[in-house]
């Protein structure tokens, strides 16, 4: 959630940079700097009403004393009470709109962002080069299929199209490329969560998905009662909500946490012609990468989760690029967003493994979440957010780069340990 106060000292500033992002809030804006007058008005009337009140409150044992009739008073009393309730009302009614209007507003993107969609991204650096074959090489499906890696037709039977069945040695695999990461994250001194796949409202509220896109998650009703659960669309929804409605010290940060879990996803988007497999489904696992941090540490922060993000994908020896995406390509809750794009063959481009996001205290406002400072001041911390990384990619890619002449798939190193010393994952 924005600041108020920011809104109302710079609204033509917040609505230039939102327009950059594909947002055209002139109206909101103006609707909800006039609710705000509104409600501070309202406000300011019913604290002159209450101190009238005690004031008048006052007078009543004086003229009792001096035998004065009291009926006045308690007239008046009536009369100032009524009216401040119907302000009170009036206050709940204007905050009602204005929250709305206020939670819709996406993040301020950073004003360095180009505008615009992914047309206006900017590619920042490349890693090692694209696989050249000698062969005709398979796609992932084919591969993954005649190596008995995945079982496409029973998990469409088990649970519909968008989903897939790891098995065999193809389920190990995808045990240790998740091993690989954690490891990796774990000797970062980043403390290993493992949370709840089913979430509450406010999990989603705080991370920025509700209400715009709660109807892109799978809801849970409970019989026993009214409560919803949603699925996780992604970690992040839980891990930032640790510190929903606390405040931190100084000492306290920077919180850093990892968590691996599924990730469900309701619409998995529209599938283009070499986007088969497990490219886009409704659930996929992933490692995700979280820091509660100082505001001044805030472009260091980011800055450690965008290259933990590289070094995972430079372990496995993939070629990839590093995209600083445009505003409008950012997500609504996100000030900034790095994409770690790598190559799989058979797609003839790049896909996105990892997006690493800044969402300033945009998340902190929306959970209460804050800091208090040396000198006592409070203020709200800042969030980031971090795929470190995704293995529905990765793991099409890592059987594409990776595999010979004769259909067979070579282990990258940083997996050997994990699968028991294997080099080479062969048919038989």
């Amino acid at each position: 959630m924005l600041d108020i106060k920011y809104i109302r000292e710079n609204p033509d500033e917040v609505i230039a940079r939102l327009a950059t992002k594909g947002k055209d809030a002139k109206e909101d804006i103006a609707e909800i700097l006039a609710l705000d007058a509104e409600r501070r008005a309202k406000i300011s009337e019913n604290e002159q009403l209450k101190a009238e009140q005690n004031r008048v409150n006052k007078l009543i044992p004086q003229y009792k004393k001096e035998g004065k009739d009291v009926a006045p008073i308690f007239a008046e009393m009536k009369e100032l009470g009524a009216k401040t309730k119907e302000n009170d009302n009036a206050v709940k009614e204007i905050e009602e709109k204005f929250n709305t209007l206020m939670w819709a507003l996406p993040n301020l993107p950073d004003r360095d962002l180009k505008p615009g969609g992914k047309e206006n991204n900017e590619p920042l650096r490349y890693f090692g080069e694209p696989r050249k074959f000698d062969f005709e090489p398979k796609n992932h499906v084919d591969l993954c299929t005649d190596l008995g890696l995945i079982d496409y037709k029973r998990g469409t039977k088990l649970a519909g199209s968008g989903f897939w069945i790891y098995s065999g040695i193809g389920a190990r695999l995808e045990w240790a490329i998740l091993n690989y990461f954690i490891d990796y994250h774990l000797g970062n001194n980043y403390e290993l969560m493992l949370v709840p796949h089913m979430l509450e409202y406010e999990c989603g509220f705080t991370a920025g998905q509700f209400p715009k896109f709660a109807d892109e998650v799978y809801k849970i009703a409970n019989p026993t009662d009214d409560k919803v659960h949603y699925m996780l669309p992604t970690a992040e929804a839980a891990l930032v909500s640790l510190h929903r409605n606390e405040i931190l010290t100084e000492a306290d940060l920077p919180k850093k946490y990892i968590s691996y879990t599924p990730c469900f996803r309701r619409e998995a988007g529209s599938y283009r012609a070499d986007e088969r497999g497990m490219v886009r489904g409704h659930q996929f696992n992933k490692v995700e990468m979280v820091q509660f941090t100082l505001p001044e540490k805030s472009d260091e922060a980011f800055e450690e989760l965008v290259t933990n993000a590289e070094n995972l994908v430079k372990g496995l020896g993939f070629h990839f690029r590093t995209v600083k995406l445009a505003a409008e390509d950012c997500s609504a809750s996100m000030a900034r967003t790095y994409d770690i794009e790598i190559n799989v063959p058979s797609m003839n481009g790049y896909k996105e493994v990892s997006s690493v996001s800044n969402a300033r205290d945009y998340q902190a406002r929306r959970g209460q979440m804050r800091v208090k400072r040396a000198d006592g001041s409070i203020e709200y911390l800042h969030t980031l957010n971090g795929s470190g990384l995704a293995t529905s990619r990765i793991f099409p890619a890592l059987v594409e780069q990776n595999q010979n002449a004769d259909g067979s798939v070579n282990v990258p190193d940083c997996l050997k340990k994990y699968l028991g010393g294997m080099d080479v994952i062969r048919k038989d």
